[in-house]
């Protein structure tokens, strides 16, 4: 467990990451999340008035989670205390509330900090609340993960969730621009391969500082005395993919969610970027492959069968050839997809057809749908009735009943006008219109 003094003394360390060194002490170097800290914002008014309430911070790794729960603890003049939720059990949280005890005896209120809070089980979540309920500690937990997938209801219920966004480019370069002036006075790095140096950081301002340090390090002296950070520099700290994916995780599932809506949308261009996102990110092509199949289904449906063919297709490609031929292929799909006619019509009757399904119950199938494949089937009545529609005219028996006994005709299937299905809606507008003839026969017939 660290306590207030060992956080905040790294700039004193000679082998302390950049990262640490360039902390800020207070709100006024803070950079970014002005969503959650702009002026009058809950968390700001808080932490000016040193009010402090228990909250998680949730974001990707590298935009200030620890510095912000470090800069509220000074700023109620508490006691801090910090635990990773990777190393830490219960016995060290016992330690943490027992050193809290002690802080309030003294008068003093202490911050808990636990990184990586998603880490913790539910049993080691559990530990923690009765104690947040007593205000022994003002709780604040970090996480990367969705907290509520992650994390307890009842610990929710004690905190509030500030959600903390990527840094954006400016940011970065106002990082990497102070540690310079703070760190690196000699060294000099002109503005497009600063920009190129945030890009790479992808929004992580730890990363960023850490490649910074790199590049210190590899730059070469000048004529001028100077270190200059180059392109070749860069070049040689660069690596194949820094951007953020976390596979299973919320990132994951939301760029997932970005292909499959630009596809929906008839968007190739957006499309074709997300499918370059997830591939850049490590994501498995087949993972790709089985959700253009749910695509081709789901949105384009009738509207255009080829597109199930396609996609189909396209699978088995990766699957023999794998990349990058299959990876081509796949996006050949996801253009297709993209530019085809759009119905969801089917997808939409076969959620209806369900629901009817879960209210309806097991009905019985009519004797005339049954099977008779034994003698004694038949003496029961199976198949009885039963009209074989190729003998019927037109290949159909109009007016004929296919549900069961006492439940009405539902039509889940409303075909979209678009693409191959207003063919098929104007089909099943002349069958219903052969039904419909048939039923006005049947009443003549019995009157």
């Amino acid at each position: 467990m660290q306590q207030e003094t060992d956080l905040f003394n790294n700039t004193g360390r000679a082998n302390a990451p950049l990262a640490a060194t360039m902390r800020p002490n207070d709100l006024s170097g803070f950079v970014g999340q002005e969503h959650i800290l702009g002026p009058d914002r809950p968390l700001r008014r808080a932490l000016d008035s040193g009010q402090l309430h228990s909250f998680i911070l949730w974001g990707p790794p590298g935009v200030g989670k620890t510095t912000l729960a470090q800069i509220s603890a000074r700023a109620s003049s508490a006691q801090f205390l910090q635990l990773s939720a990777v190393l830490a059990g219960v016995k060290d949280i016992r330690e943490a509330v027992q050193q809290a005890h002690t802080a309030a005896s003294q008068g003093q209120q202490t911050v808990l900090f636990v990184d990586e809070v998603h880490r913790f089980n539910k049993s080691q979540q559990d530990a923690f609340l009765p104690h947040v309920e007593e205000g022994t500690f003002i709780f604040i937990g970090a996480t990367t993960e969705n907290p509520s997938f992650e994390l307890n209801s009842a610990l929710l219920s004690r905190a509030r969730v500030y959600k903390l966004r990527a840094l954006d480019q400016g940011q970065l370069c106002t990082l990497m621009q102070r540690a310079l002036s703070s760190a690196f006075p000699d060294v000099v790095i002109d503005d497009e391969l600063l920009i190129q140096l945030a890009i790479s950081a992808d929004g992580d301002g730890r990363r960023a500082l850490a490649q910074l340090d790199l590049a210190v390090d590899l730059a070469q002296l000048n004529s001028g005395g100077q270190r200059r950070i180059d392109e070749a520099v860069l070049s040689e700290i660069s690596q194949a993919s820094l951007r953020r994916f976390d596979k299973g995780g919320d990132q994951f599932y939301d760029q997932i969610s970005a292909l499959h809506k630009s596809v929906r949308g008839s968007d190739p261009n957006a499309s074709l970027y997300w499918y370059a996102r997830l591939l850049d990110g490590g994501c498995d092509p087949l993972y790709i492959a089985r959700r253009v199949v749910r695509i081709a289904s789901e949105d384009v449906g009738n509207a255009d069968p080829r597109a199930l063919e396609l996609a189909l297709n396209a699978w088995q490609v990766h699957e023999r050839l794998g990349s990058p031929e299959g990876e081509l292929a796949l996006a050949q799909a996801i253009v297709y997809l993209s530019c085809a006619a759009k119905s969801n019509a089917v997808y939409k009757a076969y959620s209806a057809a369900r629901h009817s399904v879960e209210q309806q119950g097991s009905l019985d199938v009519p004797n005339h749908l049954r099977n008779a494949p034994t003698p004694l089937m038949l003496e029961q009545g199976n198949s009885d009735g039963y009209r074989y529609a190729h003998d019927e005219p037109e290949g159909y028996a109009a007016g004929e009943d296919y549900w069961p006994d006492g439940m009405p005709a539902e039509s889940f299937y409303q075909p979209v006008d678009r693409g191959l299905e207003i063919r098929i809606g104007q089909k099943l507008a002349q069958l219903k219109a052969l039904d419909d003839e048939a039923e006005e026969n049947k009443k003549r017939a019995t009157t």
